[in-house]
């Protein structure tokens, strides 16, 4: 049976990636991260015996180049988030990922998984997109809750793509949040939902503070894909807590780039925006 290796993150994507993979046939063999890979993957190969789960640390890449060649993997795949401050002050590297990161010009999230890609081609290990087996998970464009943004929240949408992608362009983040034509967050290496909850925290000492304001009292969240966006990696990622936080935070409106954004269980997502008044866009 042909195999896939799994490199997985955190949160439900390697799990998406997981059930794809079995259902076209493949055998998947997981290395699981100590640090970000949820333990429940073990209950998972526990009940199917073509799911392998082999546990490393961050930092190991020999281990997990040595572990694929033992399994006999020559495609893998990431996914699931490892945490921007996972990779850049908790890593331990080994003697392979050490050299690897001395020699990188910047250090970068981008950087430094194009430079893990370029090593496990070198030992005959093709990298391939996240999304190769999960097509029916990217947004298609329209508007694709019940109610369609307003005329304000369409000019905030137009304001936060031209932010969102000069932001992206630097590898900084995918997604700003945005009222009234202004930008009240940028995404750093918390995430989006960590992003989200920023800006509505703001709103909240804005109203505290101030009273009467001219902002308008709503909040757009614009996600973008990288201008050269590798599909092999860090693809743009929505789900259900995405909307749960927008809706804690008092967000009205979320656009994401159709074709090139995953939503993880959409009708969930749409049900859940579509209940708390919150209208999705993908262009």
């Amino acid at each position: 049976m042909p195999k896939l290796g799994l490199i997985a993150g955190n949160g439900r994507f390697p799990f998406l990636l997981l059930e794809a993979a079995r259902a076209h046939g493949l055998t998947v063999v997981v290395a699981a991260i100590k640090e970000e890979t949820d333990p429940e993957i073990d209950a998972r190969a526990a009940a199917d015996a073509e799911i392998h789960v082999h546990w490393m640390s961050l930092g190991e890449l020999s281990r997990l180049i040595e572990m694929f060649r033992q399994e006999g993997v020559t495609r893998a795949t990431m996914a699931g988030q490892v945490k921007h401050k996972q990779i850049f002050s908790s890593i331990r590297p080994d003697w392979r990922l050490a050299k690897l990161l001395l020699n990188l010009r910047t250090r970068n999230t981008d950087m430094l998984l194009g430079a893990v890609a370029k090593v496990l081609a070198d030992e005959g290990i093709e990298l391939i997109s996240s999304t190769e087996y999960l097509e029916p998970l990217l947004a298609k464009a329209g508007v694709l809750t019940r109610r369609a943004p307003d005329e304000e929240e369409q000019k905030d949408i137009a304001y936060g793509r031209t932010v969102a992608r000069a932001i992206a362009g630097y590898d900084l983040g995918q997604t700003v949040v945005i009222a009234a034509q202004a930008c009240v967050a940028v995404e750093a290496m918390e995430g989006t939902d960590a992003t989200i909850e920023r800006a509505g925290a703001l709103f909240r000492t804005l109203d505290t503070e101030a009273g009467e304001t001219t902002l308008r009292r709503s909040l757009t969240v614009v996600k973008v894909a990288k201008p050269n966006q590798d599909m092999r990696f860090d693809v743009p990622v929505v789900g259900v807590r995405t909307i749960e936080a927008m809706q804690r935070a008092r967000a009205t409106c979320l656009a994401v780039e159709a074709g090139r954004t995953l939503l993880f269980d959409p009708e969930a997502i749409v049900r859940a925006a579509d209940a708390a008044g919150i209208a999705i866009s993908a262009e």
